[in-house]
Formats: structure tokens, C-alpha cells, sequence
């Protein structure tokens, strides 16, 4: 009697919907405690072949039961537990526990037959991982409600396939890896469409798709068996190559590919233009077999495949990785450092001498750096990171005032001592350099006039409109300007009569051939003329030795700065050496 009531629960569940189910309750509750471990067989046999949690919860006596997957996913005591609200208060996220306790609340009154509800319950990391719960509830002959049923499924899991490419997605990809005990023998390639954001803005999310399954297409259309795509994140896609023997084969199928994504683009007219870069991984480049190292490694490659200009294929390179991963953990190490006031940063000065008297005119301010164990980090370990990082904001701030702060001192015994400072592009474009300076200058009442700028020249610099402005805002506040590196890279006059700088500072480089050819000995003196008829000052960089001086003190130039006086150096050796002497 028993099993076909159990039947006829299942089979009422099953089919047409109704606002509640009921049982036969009798006075023992013999028959609520069969229906709970039937729905929980049934429970047991269904999760066998379905990804989702089911759940079976006995309200009557306070006990719940859910797939055992659950117990490896979230924080439950196990896959059977009492003091249902306890664990509940603990697996769901804080934020969400109230919004559960509502619509409990209805169920259990009976005011309410179906849980529909999407909330966070907290992973076995304490990760918060949002769900979609549904349910309903089951009640006696006499209207109580006894039991509830219903399945969970986590709804931010990311998709085995995609629909849109019409291919499997990193999902599968990720445990087709998991099936093999060790690397195998393979080539992973990873492919980007280039500039897939611009086809999106251009002519619409829906041609982006119909692109993205054209490109599958193509890839598809080249592969052999043993080689196998999936669409990974956005406009990626992942070839797991199990045929290759040697890196060309890899080559010859991603040319083979590009060449199959460009006859499609020559078919469809020229509609949309993009091409594909690829970064390749093989199982030598791997050192465990393990799905994060292979996505890590192989996005890697691609990003500098599409950093050296794209549409082209580049394989792993572990001493390139290593310098990646280097610089990573300088930029977090910097990071660190700026969050505790700037520890670890140091500002040295370097002399700027006045030609003939040898008296001290200037001193550049230069940052150095000391990681954790106090070693000193050489500057192109370090700058980079700084301004890829956006970090150089906050200390070229640091800078201004650190300097600025030296600049006072020193003036307390030479009035007309002036600090020179650098400003990188980066700072320029990324913050108000202009306020930062001009509010440091205020706030240590100095003189616009004892604060030189130094930029570099490049190609843009006259071209560029926010450094332009910069520039003659600076000018007519009164800070000195100065054009730096003159005589390397791009070094162009016209920058002399645009920018009209106060002072040229001829690099070391440009210097050295001055020193070792008469040609360039020649042409560095008829600059330092020309810029003197035009009332620029000069500083010449890097010398070195006695004779140097010699030789380009002979030109006429107004400063010098080198090594001959001076190495950088910390502002306290700074001014014994340079302030304080008699």
C-alpha cells in the first residue's frame, strides 16, 4: 500500500502541476518518513546523471538531505544534516540569509508552494557562489506542510558549450586536459581575433557573433583528427593539437588557419576586416600537468603575439615568462612599498656644476629604490613597472615634495641653489602635474624660479597637446624649463623654437662622439653656439675624466654634470659635499 502511494507521489510531482501535493498522513508519521527516504533514493539515483544539487528537506523533523557532490562544493557539515536554520546561517552568504528566512517563512505557513529564489551560498573556501534554488513543498490530507523538495544549481558556472560558435567551451576543455594521467605529446595553440572590440562598436554585437562563428568555422575546417577547438573567453579560442611532432607543424596549421579566415573575409567582400594571433604552448613548455598553468602560459604567449603588432604567431619563451613574472612581483613589491609611506624610496642628487667657478648651480633629483632586503634596485629594473602601473602618480607626487623639502635646506645656506626634476609622460597624462608642483612650491615658499623641470625629448613632444600646455603654463608660472637627452633618438629643432626651453641638456651619449670624432666635436660646438644666441642655457651630460672636462669646457657650454664631480648620491652626502663645504 505503502509503495503505491509513493507512486502516486511521484507521479503527481511528475505530472500536471497543482498548487501543492498532498499525502496520507498517518497518526505515526509513518508514512511522511517513507515519502523523505523515497525522494531521497530518487534523489540519490537522479544526481547520478545530472549536474544540478537535488535536495529533500523534512520539515516535520528538521532534517535535510542533498546530493553528496554538494558536501565538495559547499560549506555543509554533510549531505545529511539537523538544525536545518544553523547550517543554513552558515552556508549562506550574510548579506542573502534574510531573503532565505522570508521565503521559508511563507513556505513552512503554507502561503506559498513554490521556492524560487536566487541567493549565495559559500563554497568550501568561503567563496560566495551564486545559486538558483528552487523547490515545493508537500502536505498532508489535514493541509500540513511536511515536506519540501527541489535541486540547486549554481548559475555563474561558466558554459561547457557555446551556442554562439557553435563549439565546446573551456569548460570541456578543462576536463578533456583532467582525462590525461601526464602531459601528453601536443601543441596548444591559442588564437585572438585582433581588434574584436572594434567590430563589436562598428557594426553591432550581433555581427560579432556571426563573426565568432565564422572564425570556428575556419579553425574547424583545418583541423585533422587528433586536433580539437574550443571557444574559450570572448574572441579566444583554444586548438589542443595532439599531432603536431615539432613547432613547424604548429606554424603550418595556424597559417593554414589565417590563410582559410582571410579567403572567407576576400568572399564576403571585405565587410569586416581582422586577422588572428596566436600564442603556442607545447607540453616541454609545461611543467605539471596542470589546466591553470596551461591557460596562464598560453594567454601569455598570445598577448605578446598581439604586443608585437598582431596577426602573427609566437611561441612560449621561458626567459621572457620569467622576466614577466619578475616585473609582476616588482610592480606588487612597489605597490607594497607606496602603501607604507613610501618605504624603500629614495631620492639621490646628482651636481650640477657651474663652468669656470666649479660653484654648485643645480641638482638633479633622481628616485632610487630598495626592495625588502635593502638592496638597491638599478632604475630600468623599476621605472617601468612604476609607469605601466600608474604608481608613478603617487610617488612623482613623493618626488615633488621630497625634493622640493632638499631644495629648502640647501637654499638655507646657498639662496640660489635650484632642483631639478623629472616628469615622466605617464605622470603628465595621468594626473594634474601642474597643481601637484605649483601647491609643493607654495607650501615651502620658494621661488618658482629654483624649480627646473626636466623632459625628455622625443617625437611627440611638441606635438603633444596636454604636455604643450603643460609646458608654457610651467614657463609662465616661472619654473625653468628643461629639455633633456638632447642629441639622441628623435633630436629635432624644431623643439628648440616651439618649447623655447630655458636650459638644453646635451645627452652623454651625443657627448662621447663629440669627444672621439671631430665632426661631432665640431657640430656640439656650433649647437652650444646657436643655443646660446637664442639665450638657452646648456648643461653638457656625463663626463667623466679630467680631460673631458677640458675639452668640452674649451666649448663654452654653462653647466656640467658627470661623474667627474659627482655620482648620485644621498642628500645628506649630497651636502656635506656640495652645501656645507667652505
Amino acid at each position: 500500500m505503502k509503495d503505491k502511494m509513493i507512486s502516486q507521489e511521484l507521479l503527481e510531482i511528475l505530472g500536471e502541476p497543482q498548487e501543492a501535493i498532498t499525502h496520507e498522513h498517518t497518526s505515526d508519521n509513518e508514512g511522511e518518513k517513507e515519502v523523505f527516504l523515497f525522494f531521497e533514493r530518487a534523489a540519490e539515483l537522479f544526481s547520478t546523471c545530472m549536474n544540478d544539487y537535488l535536495y529533500v528537506w523534512d520539515l516535520e523533523h528538521d532534517v535535510y538531505y542533498i546530493t553528496e557532490r554538494a558536501v565538495a562544493r559547499f560549506d555543509l557539515p554533510s549531505n545529511v544534516f539537523q538544525n536545518v536554520d544553523e547550517v543554513h546561517k552558515r552556508v549562506v552568504h550574510p548579506d542573502d540569509y534574510n531573503l532565505l528566512l522570508t521565503d521559508m517563512s511563507e513556505m513552512r505557513s503554507g502561503r506559498k508552494f513554490w521556492h524560487n529564489l536566487r541567493y549565495r551560498w559559500m563554497s568550501v573556501n568561503q567563496e560566495p557562489v551564486w545559486i538558483n534554488c528552487q523547490g515545493r513543498t508537500i502536505r498532508s490530507e489535514d493541509g500540513k506542510v511536511f515536506l519540501m523538495i527541489g535541486c540547486i544549481n549554481e548559475i555563474g558556472e561558466k558554459k561547457k558549450a557555446d551556442n554562439v560558435s557553435g563549439l565546446l567551451g573551456e569548460v570541456t576543455f578543462q576536463e578533456q586536459i583532467k582525462q590525461f594521467h601526464k602531459m601528453p605529446r601536443c601543441y596548444i595553440l591559442r588564437l585572438g581575433i585582433d581588434d574584436f572590440k572594434n567590430i563589436n562598436e562598428t557594426l553591432g554585437i550581433g555581427y560579432g557573433d556571426h563573426v565568432l562563428f565564422d572564425v570556428a568555422t575556419c579553425i574547424t575546417d583545418c583541423l585533422e583528427p587528433g586536433q580539437a577547438v574550443y571557444r574559450m573567453t570572448s574572441d579566444e579560442f583554444v586548438v589542443f593539437d595532439l599531432i603536431s611532432k615539432t613547432k613547424e607543424d604548429a606554424k603550418a596549421l595556424y597559417s593554414n588557419i589565417r590563410y582559410h579566415v582571410a579567403e572567407h573575409i576576400k568572399e564576403h567582400e571585405y565587410e569586416a576586416l581582422y586577422t588572428l594571433s596566436c600564442g603556442v604552448i607545447s607540453d616541454a613548455d609545461l611543467e605539471t600537468l596542470d589546466y591553470e598553468q596551461i591557460t596562464k602560459l598560453s594567454q601569455f604567449s598570445l598577448s605578446r603575439a598581439k604586443e608585437r603588432g598582431k596577426n602573427q604567431l609566437v611561441f612560449f619563451d621561458r626567459e621572457d615568462y620569467d622576466t614577466f613574472v619578475a616585473n609582476r612581483q616588482m610592480t606588487r613589491n612597489l605597490r607594497k612599498a607606496v602603501s607604507k609611506e613610501y618605504q624603500g624610496f629614495e631620492l639621490y642628487f646628482q651636481p650640477i656644476m657651474r663652468v669656470g667657478s666649479e660653484e654648485i648651480f643645480a641638482a638633479e633629483a633622481l628616485l632610487r629604490y630598495r626592495d625588502a632586503e635593502g638592496t638597491l634596485i638599478p632604475p630600468y629594473r623599476f621605472i617601468d613597472q612604476l609607469e605601466e602601473s600608474g604608481l608613478i602618480v603617487p610617488v612623482g607626487r613623493w618626488i615633488i615634495d621630497t625634493a622640493l623639502r632638499a631644495c629648502v635646506e640647501c637654499q638655507k645656506i646657498r639662496p640660489d641653489f635650484k632642483v631639478s626634476i623629472n616628469f615622466s609622460y605617464v605622470q603628465i597624462l595621468k594626473s594634474s602635474v601642474y597643481e601637484d608642483l605649483t601647491s609643493a612650491i607654495e607650501k615651502y615658499h620658494l621661488k618658482p624660479e629654483s624649480v627646473i623641470v626636466e623632459l625628455t625629448e622625443s617625437g611627440y613632444l611638441a606635438r603633444n597637446a596636454i604636455v604643450t600646455k603643460l609646458w608654457r603654463k610651467l614657463k609662465e608660472y616661472g619654473v625653468q624649463m628643461a629639455l633633456d637627452d638632447f642629441g639622441t633618438g628623435y633630436s629635432n629643432l624644431i623643439n628648440l623654437s616651439q618649447m623655447q626651453p630655458d636650459i638644453l641638456k646635451i645627452d652623454r651619449e651625443f657627448t662621447c662622439k663629440a669627444l672621439n670624432s671631430d665632426y661631432e666635436h665640431q657640430l656640439l660646438k656650433q649647437i652650444i653656439e646657436m643655443v646660446h644666441s637664442l639665450n638657452i642655457k646648456e648643461v653638457v651630460e656625463g663626463i667623466e675624466e679630467k680631460d673631458e672636462l677640458d675639452r668640452i669646457t674649451a666649448m663654452g657650454p654653462d653647466y656640467i654634470q658627470g661623474y667627474y664631480y659627482s655620482k648620485p648620491c644621498p642628500i645628506d652626502d649630497f651636502m656635506d659635499k656640495f652645501i656645507d663645504k667652505e
